[in-house]
């Protein structure tokens, strides 16, 4: 009987306390950022873009009954850092700015080149900021422009960029999601810099922000992924662009999907084959007192296209096409690792490899790891194998040259 009025007596003190929220905001009263653009500024150091969702235009192209109006709007503010530049906005934004649901943080080539590593901390720091929010670099094109063009696929433009990397990292292989967190703890690691997406604006640029870039079967301005941007020390050095990016995606171990054409029989481009399943493995071995890089890549591939006569049936038919398809790889490969050694950054991972294989000789040369990555020797072997064909066996060619 002592327990059960002992526990009635908790019960009604704690239920008091329960009663409402202490954060609660009203949703009428927030405006939601999607996503944010930084740009150097003309009088203090960065310029912000915001993204934000206007509900009511969302919701209205929804529910089939004919939006009145784009369903984002840009603000824009500056300040020497970005809690200045976000506070700023209060002056022109009737709503308080809530950044939880910030998908997408575009970064301009120029700012990259001056360093991001100033921009970092405050969004790790914001409570409301995702850090899982996706980070990309605006290629020839200021961060303001391409946050503020509309997209006719994807009623919010965020969407846009983060389907579009998912695209491209799952079929075309040139591309990697980076998030806030990626790039922080790569940046904080030993023996390794952090790769960002790139993305740029091309067409009629400054007609993006209007309606006419949604209302025409061919949009006036197109955003376009581009390549990656090589990162050292929390600044732009370079960009890998096409083979060069999918050699890194290869060594990475984050191949998905791509493409490898190659001439057949004396025609250009006649076979084209597509990687479909990848394993690498990258090891380190000390030689002559220096570190060596093994990298071993295995492949399923399926045939795609057969422009020319081949007999599929033979075994020797099937091994010459895993031979060249290894080769292209393997050249891909390799020259992406010594574009990066141009730079001198290691975006691999290597001296991580070479930290914990090795740790004594790590805490040695950790200081001048740029130079020894400059010039650091490797081998690379794959193995493409040959498991699908389509629906069909033997090309139609064959039928032609009878």
């Amino acid at each position: 009987m002592k327990k059960t009025i002992s526990l009635f007596i908790i019960i009604f003190t704690v239920i008091p306390l329960l009663e409402g929220c202490w954060n609660h905001r009203e949703l009428t009263d927030l405006a939601f950022v999607t996503a944010m653009g930084i740009d150097k500024g003309t009088k203090e150091r960065y310029e912000m873009s915001l993204q934000i969702v206007v509900p009511s235009n969302v919701a209205s192209g929804q529910t089939g009954g004919g939006s009145q109006g784009p369903p984002v709007v840009v603000y824009r503010s500056s300040g020497n850092n970005l809690t200045e530049a976000s506070r700023k906005l209060s002056k022109i934004i009737s709503r308080r700015i809530y950044y939880s649901h910030t998908n997408l943080l575009i970064i301009s080539e120029e700012v990259a080149k001056e360093g991001i590593l100033n921009l970092l901390d405050a969004l790790d720091r914001d409570s409301e900021f995702r850090t899982t929010t996706e980070v990309i670099i605006s290629k020839n094109t200021k961060a303001k422009d391409i946050i503020s063009t509309l997209t006719n696929l994807d009623k919010l433009p965020v969407n846009k960029f983060t389907k579009t990397i998912e695209g491209t990292e799952a079929i075309l292989g040139e591309n990697i999601k980076m998030s806030i967190d990626d790039i922080i703890s790569t940046i904080v690691s030993d023996g390794k810099e952090p790769l960002i997406n790139g993305f740029t604006l091309t067409g009629k640029t400054k007609k993006g922000s209007s309606p006419d870039n949604i209302n025409n079967t061919i949009p006036p301005a197109i955003i376009t992924a581009s390549g990656m941007a090589i990162m050292k020390n929390g600044k732009l050095v370079g960009w890998l662009n096409n083979d060069n990016a999918k050699g890194v995606v290869w060594v990475m171990n984050k191949m998905k999907g791509t493409y490898i054409d190659f001439n057949f029989k004396g025609k250009k481009d006649a076979v084209s084959m597509t990687p479909y399943l990848s394993d690498t493995k990258v090891s380190v071995k000390m030689v002559n007192g220096k570190p060596f890089v093994e990298i071993s890549v295995q492949t399923l591939c399926k045939l795609s296209e057969m422009n020319t006569s081949f007999d599929i049936t033979k075994i020797e038919s099937v091994e010459s096409l895993e031979k060249k398809t290894a080769v292209i790889i393997k050249k891909d490969i390799e020259e992406s690792i010594r574009y990066a050694q141009s730079y001198k950054a290691d975006i691999f991972g290597f001296g991580d490899s070479v930290h914990r294989s090795y740790p004594d000789y790590w805490k040695k040369t950790k200081r001048n790891w740029d130079e020894q990555f400059a010039n650091l020797g490797f081998s690379v072997k794959v193995e493409a194998i040959y498991r699908e064909i389509g629906i069909r066996n033997n090309p139609f060619w064959m039928n032609m040259d009878k």
